[in-house]
């Protein structure tokens, strides 16, 4: 269950803060209260897990004042400022410090509700972000989230740790949902510029404007951060959906490669989704900045091609859901471990996810089957799916594997538990696991 956020109070008048903190309890929120802003500071620190509601007009430090401090130890906490009649011009001069919203006394107690929760919901993700930049810049960790024994997989890892020791800027190609921005993600953890900066921008993101400006700048009086090539410096800048530069953002990145000499101060990654015949990322892209860009590349292969990695990865992401929604992850048959196998992918491993949730959750209300996600997934899929040339041998070996991994997991490794579950003498599950590469030390 995710854990409820907590609320910082902030009031020099009791009655206020008791009255508000008993509305947000009720709401399921986890309140504490403060008298002044001065005692919340020494509890606000730059990860406190929930947001911040505080009286704008308080004795010594007023609520401008303590608003200053907290985004300056961390501009991405949500504070939310309660301001008296007549006070707009402060309310605006929060606003543009950096206050998430306000609210004017007296104030309707669901308003406060919903501004909490869009308060508390971005709080979430914020954190969530920074505890994911934080395990991504661990090399060792986040390799080992590139799952799968396929051929496929194996070449992907030596690619990335090849070029992540490299200092040349990287192309990253393939279809939406193979995991594109997690092997940039990858290629920074694993090389020399590990503990440097990671600035990720989203070319789709925004306007043509407002891109070159994030990019190059010059930034606005009121940014607080500098153009993404300076704050990448001696790092590594991640550029999604390069297909969609225009011309002219083209012309201006390629003259700022040029200019960075070699190695490059910041290192770029361009991430491109086309995949396509009719159109792809080399000729989406003006041919010079492309071939700058793509003197390294790795293309991420589709989950269609990585066999008995979808089992895998199915199951990982099934045993997440159901850990999380504190059910059992549910059976896979023979006949769907087939369909697994044999679906056509197009949303890849995001699709396979999606997919595992589902699953879980339908398992949980004891209805449906993995074969009628798939079929609804994909309408023109059969319910029994063969390919010519593939013998029914490959299908009885992947699902054979399948269900020796998914038992040697719930067990821990525990070898006479699996060998009572499965019917199986040692020797013959001793065999069959050295047959699929299978170690029990990996389980313990």
């Amino acid at each position: 269950m995710t854990k409820a956020m907590k609320i910082a109070i902030v009031d020099d008048e009791k009655d206020m803060r008791q009255s508000i903190s008993q509305w947000l309890a009720l709401s399921g929120y986890d309140t504490e209260t403060f008298s002044s802003a001065e005692e919340a500071l020494g509890t606000l620190g730059t990860e406190y897990p929930g947001i911040v509601i505080s009286d704008i007009r308080m004795p010594g430090m007023d609520g401008i004042q303590f608003l200053r401090k907290l985004m300056g130890n961390d501009s991405a906490l949500p504070v939310i400022m309660i301001t008296g009649h007549g006070d707009v011009p402060m309310a605006v001069e929060a606003m543009r410090i950096g206050a998430f919203d306000f609210l004017e006394k007296p104030f309707n107690p669901d308003r406060m509700s919903d501004l909490a929760k869009k308060a508390t919901s971005a709080r979430r993700l914020t954190l969530d972000n920074r505890a994911l930049r934080r395990e991504l810049s661990d090399g060792s960790q986040i390799m080992n989230k590139l799952i799968g024994q396929s051929g496929a997989m194996e070449r992907l890892r030596e690619d990335v740790l090849d070029l992540g020791q490299a200092d040349g800027h990287v192309l990253i190609e393939g279809e939406t949902g193979t995991g594109k921005t997690l092997i940039a993600h990858a290629l920074h953890a694993v090389g020399s510029r590990a503990g440097k900066k990671f600035v990720l921008i989203s070319c789709a993101a925004m306007d043509e404007d407002a891109l070159l400006r994030r990019l190059f700048g010059p930034m606005q009086p009121e940014d607080s951060r500098l153009p993404a090539m300076e704050e990448a410096r001696g790092g590594t800048l991640v550029l999604e959906d390069i297909e969609l530069l225009s011309d002219s953002a083209q012309a201006r990145l390629l003259s700022t490669i040029n200019d960075q000499g070699n190695p490059p101060e910041t290192r770029i990654v361009a991430i491109c989704n086309l995949q396509d015949e009719g159109r792809t990322c080399e000729t989406a892209l003006r041919p010079d900045l492309y071939f700058r860009l793509a003197a390294l590349k790795i293309t991420v292969p589709p989950l269609r091609a990585r066999g008995e990695d979808i089992l895998t990865l199915f199951t990982r992401f099934a045993e997440g859901y159901s850990d999380e929604y504190g059910c059992d992850a549910p059976q896979v048959s023979a006949q769907e471990a087939a369909q697994l196998l044999q679906a056509p992918w197009p949303g890849n491993v995001r699709q396979l996810i999606n997919l595992a949730e589902r699953a879980v959750l339908q398992s949980r209300r004891g209805q449906g089957t993995i074969a009628s996600l798939l079929m609804n997934d994909h309408e023109d899929m059969q319910p029994v799916m063969t390919i010519e040339g593939k013998p029914l041998k490959e299908y009885v070996e992947a699902f054979e594997r399948m269900l020796i991994d998914n038992t040697m997991r719930r067990h821990k490794g525990s070898i006479s538990a699996v060998m009572d579950e499965l019917c199986l003498p040692r020797r013959t599950l001793n065999e069959k696991m050295a047959k699929y590469g299978l170690q029990r030390a990996d389980y313990l």
